[in-house]
């Protein structure tokens, strides 16, 4: 109840204040004659509902414009926001190819590397949809209907409430426009592939009341492969080309039912039912291995069309209506090796009484990749957005107000539909008895014959089956889900009364929002009839009602050591359905000592609330790639004596060794492995918001003395609590052994024998939970610095120089009670880089019809994990002897730091016409291979998927009418 009180007492506080007005009427005319023209010159600045004429606020929003959004050549939101250095590596990236659901394909932002879900997106301040998982998809907003980006750097909740914690990102689309324009791009990577096009078209007629913009844009990016490049052909990167090739071959291995032997057919031969075309099969050696690598999808393509439309309509001098609609599809595709199919992974043996069986008479487990079918994923997104509402001006205790009211429609249906897995049924049915008929063998099973079976000689290898049979066992799945958002809101702002240093302003605001989706998996994949991973489906809705107010009070102005201070508080309340209320206030100054210098800081609350997936998702299967810190070689066992006691306590064996997912074969670095079974994860019902404090200190320095020249410094520093998390296996593990958490380790069990049709070892990982819980808390901490400078027009044109860096000095989690806190500073974190500094640097230049821009984007190094840290067989091992807490392993590898260069030049022609030839990463600078990647489970090689990875060239063509 405290809380809610706060913003009162602040109100009261400034009505007392009234008093000093009326003694200061002859000094500071009140503003009552102030006409509504004078209003609409001022703006709404991201992360405050108050209107005001200075854009200078107590809060840290960096801006692009249109001018720097071309600069960068990128074509997509999302990548153009990943230039920021204060951008983190997004949720979801086009590069993982392992990873599943819906949100696969979409693009997304993640601001001070704290997840895409704590990052607010809004279009022209009012929220844009969301996915079940709390994603937005920027893929879904065109570039062309782009007037400039605000981002604010910093907590929200008090003004727009959940999610905007790291912080807003506020897309500003163009409000007028006359004429036409049409863009034509063409880009593509060194390799030759990842080719992008984009087309786009915008219209718009503005008269003296009515103003309206229609827009559409088309863009193709094809997929990068890793076959293209040595850095992404081999799962441990081209330094260690024979390592990490899977077990699962794709030429037949079957296991002896009597001795447990493993036997592989000869390569070639497809006479499988005679053991003398077998020879054992030897875990060590990659000739009865696969890289399945050559067969995947590096980053994956996708192909873009949106629709746009808005119309501003002047109903009265002092009232305007609004309407925007957007409609934008994305597909997208990207493949996967053929599934490592086995008995211990679907149950299915090939029969005694199969003619293909070199056992005849007994059932038998087998392993087979099945590279005939690789998996490939292909998805639909649908986006419809509506957008209206009214706003306006009116006089209210002799000052300015203005109000708006809108409401927001979202809907967004995905559709994804893959290929490559195997239908189980279909697939007993082919491995089945078999009949000699005509001289024919068929399936001995008359009503499964007439369905279209047809027996499968699957220890043959590649090229053995005939594409009948591989029509009969493929699966073509499809999953859909369905998300939308209602949104109602009303805001009305203005000044309340005068004070000497200026007019105290009032904002207040009400919002209704509801959310509701559901997840629909395909029937058999939901059923566990196929090698796909089993999911089920998902279904909620939620809504909350929440009023906010925000209060602007000037206190000192034109005084010696002041020539400005006021200070700004708001609070929101929000009432959800599901959890609860929660208030979240914030308070902030501004104080301007001499007119060159502006210092300002903030306190603000926030939150992020559950999402649809997060209270009522299914329970889903992945395999995950881990360390297990009980490995006696590799492992933090080999090493720490208390670790190796706290496993032989837990009944792991001695000399236990991790095994390559289902090789058999123990693993060979510290990579770990991927497991052979599926681990567990799902939702909880009872979660409850995290919770957030964010506190901010900077200053912006404009010396008078140079005309063009800004300096800003700004100090962060963020809190979250009762953080929403799936712990993964690799923390469990880690947890529950080297911080010796006892509240881990009923999370997972291990085997107490071997299961060869599983490729499960005694004492190895055989179940494992990684359910979402409120857990643990994190606590980041930097400096953003930037340097602005536009040069005096001189003889050879125009300068502007712009640096702009974020130096990180903490990134700790604390996964739960009693846990290590790691911080990560300097470190690969999985496929997130916590690069201490990170810079930008750009200058560009404009000479009559010319220009031209380079720009400098520099990472400093960071520590990985060693790829080999035996003792005496050190590999890419630069530390051998350093540890840290959370590894619980020695070794670490410093990589050094990379810059990447991009240029520019353009030439506007006098017809309206500009080109454009760019060439991004000119220099084809690598970075460097992170072994945290591959370990990260997203199914990427070695490579930071914030890192460009070849050469990239375009060209342009704008052309105005």
């Amino acid at each position: 109840m405290k809380q809610k009180t706060l913003l009162a007492t602040a109100i009261a506080a400034a009505l007392v204040l009234q008093t000093w007005s009326v003694a200061a009427q002859d000094a500071a005319p009140a503003q009552a004659d102030q006409s509504s023209a004078k209003s609409l010159e001022t703006v709404t600045v991201t992360g405050s509902r108050i209107r005001s004429v200075d854009v200078e606020t107590s809060q840290p929003v960096f801006t692009m414009d249109r001018a720097a959004i071309q600069a960068t050549g990128l074509t997509n939101v999302n990548d153009i926001i990943a230039r920021m250095p204060s951008a983190g590596t997004p949720d979801i990236t086009p590069q993982d190819t392992l990873s599943s659901g819906a949100d696969v394909g979409g693009r997304y932002v993640n601001i001070r590397n704290l997840g895409s879900a704590r990052t607010l997106v809004l279009v022209n301040g009012r929220r844009w949809s969301t996915s079940l998982t709390g994603l937005t998809d920027l893929s879904t907003i065109p570039v062309s209907m782009i007037e400039r980006i605000d981002v604010l750097k910093d907590g929200a909740s008090s003004i727009y409430g959940s999610d905007a914690i790291g912080g807003v990102v506020n897309i500003i689309t163009k409000e007028k426009f006359d004429g036409a324009e049409a863009n034509v791009y063409y880009g593509q990577n060194g390799k030759g592939d990842g080719t992008t096009t984009n087309y786009d078209f915008t219209w718009g007629h503005s008269t003296e009341k009515n103003s309206i913009i229609v827009g559409a844009s088309y863009q193709n990016t094809d997929p990068m492969w890793n076959s293209e490049r040595s850095e992404t052909d081999y799962a441990n990167g081209p330094r260690h080309p024979t390592d990490g090739w899977s077990g699962t071959g794709p030429y037949g291995r079957v296991i002896d039912p009597t001795t447990g032997a493993q036997y592989v057919i000869n390569h070639g031969s497809t006479d499988t039912s005679n053991l003398a075309n077998y020879h054992l099969y030897d875990g060590t050696s990659n000739a009865d291995k696969y890289n399945t690598q050559n067969d995947m999808t590096f980053r994956a393509g996708s192909k873009l069309k949106n629709l746009f439309l808005q119309d501003r309509y002047k109903l009265t001098d002092n009232i305007t209506l609004h309407g925007m609609a957007s409609y934008s599809t994305r597909d997208t595709s990207s493949q996967l090796a053929g599934y490592p199919l086995s008995t211990g992974g679907t149950g299915v043996e090939i029969s005694g009484d199969n003619a293909y069986n070199p056992f005849p008479g007994q059932d038998v487990a087998f392993y087979r990749r099945t590279t005939e079918l690789p998996r490939i994923t292909w998805g639909n997104s649908k986006l419809a957005h509506i957008d209206v509402g009214a706003e306006g001006y009116f006089q209210f205790l002799g000052h300015d107000w203005s109000w708006d009211a809108n409401y927001t429609y979202s809907q967004n249906k995905i559709r994804q539909i893959g290929s490559g897995n195997l239908n189980l049924v279909n697939l007993q049915n082919a491995l089945g008895p078999t009949e000699t008929i005509n001289g024919q063998v068929v399936c001995a099973n008359a009503a499964a014959r007439a369905a279209g079976c047809v027996p499968w000689n699957i220890l043959a290898g590649p090229g053995a089956a005939s594409q009948q049979v591989l029509n009969y066992v493929n699966y073509i799945e499809t999953n859909r889900q369905t998300s939308s958002t209602d949104d109602y809101t009303a805001n009305v702002s203005g000044g309340l009364f005068d004070l000497p240093a200026g007019t105290v302003n009032l904002a207040v605001g009400v919002e209704h929002r509801g959310e509701k989706g559901n997840y629909r998996p395909d029937a058999m994949v939901a059923a566990g009839l196929t090698t796909d991973l089993a999911a089920q489906p998902t279904s909620g809705a939620y809504n909350t009602n929440e009023a906010y107010a925000e209060l602007d009070v000037p206190l000192l102005r034109d005084l010696p050591g002041a020539q400005e201070f006021g200070l700004n508080i708001a609070s929101r309340y929000s009432h959800y359905s599901n959890f609860g209320s929660t208030t979240n206030n914030k308070y902030s100054f501004r104080w301007r000592p001499f007119a060159d210098l502006l210092v300002r800081g903030t306190w603000a609350q926030g939150f992020r609330a559950p999402t649809i997936s997060d209270l009522y998702g299914g329970p889903g299967q992945s395999f995950e790639t881990f360390l297990d810190p009980c490995d006696s070689k590799y492992g933090a066992a080999a090493t720490s004596t208390s670790v190796a006691q706290r496993c032989a306590a837990a009944g792991v064996p001695a000399g236990y060794r991790q095994v390559q997912g289902t090789s058999g074969a123990p693993i060979t670095s510290s990579n770990g492995s991927q497991t052979p079974v599926a681990f567990i994860s799902g939702s909880n019902p009872n979660l409850q918001p995290e919770q957030s404090i964010t506190r901010t200190l900077g200053l912006v320095y404009s010396p008078h003395q140079i005309d063009g020249l800004d300096f800003t410094l700004d100090y962060y520093n963020i809190y979250i609590k009762n953080i929403i998390s799936s712990v993964d296996a690799q923390d469990i593990l880690n947890y529950c052994y080297v911080q010796n958490d006892p509240t881990f380790c009923n999370r997972f069990t291990r085997a107490a024998a071997a299961d060869p049709t599983t490729g499960v070892v005694a004492g190895s990982v055989n179940n494992l939970n990684e359910s979402l819980a409120n857990l643990g808390t994190l606590k980041t901490e930097g400096y953003d610095i930037g340097i602005h400078y536009r040069l005096p027009e001189t003889s050879f044109g125009r300068f502007r120089i712009a640096s702009d860096s974020t130096y990180l000095t903490k990134y700790e989690t604390v996964s739960g009670p009693g846990a290590v806190a790691e911080d990560t500073v300097g470190f690969m974190n999985g496929e997130d880089g916590m690069y201490r500094l990170r810079s930008n640097l750009q200058v560009d230049w404009d000479y009559k019809q010319f220009g031209a821009s380079w720009t400098v984007r520099y990472y400093a190094g960071l520590k990985d994990i060693c790829y080999d840290n035996t003792p005496g067989n050190y590999v890419e091992c630069s530390s051998p002897n350093y540890t840290n807490p959370w590894w619980g392993t020695f070794g670490m590898s410093q990589k050094g730091s990379v810059a990447f260069n991009d240029a520019q030049f353009r030439y506007t022609a006098p017809w309206k016409g500009v080109f454009t030839v760019g060439v991004n990463n000119i220099f084809n600078k690598k970075g460097p291979y992170y072994y945290s990647v591959t370990t990260s489970g997203t199914g990427s090689s070695p490579y930071n998927p914030a890192f460009d990875i070849d050469r990239y060239w375009y060209v342009s063509y704008n052309q105005k009418f």
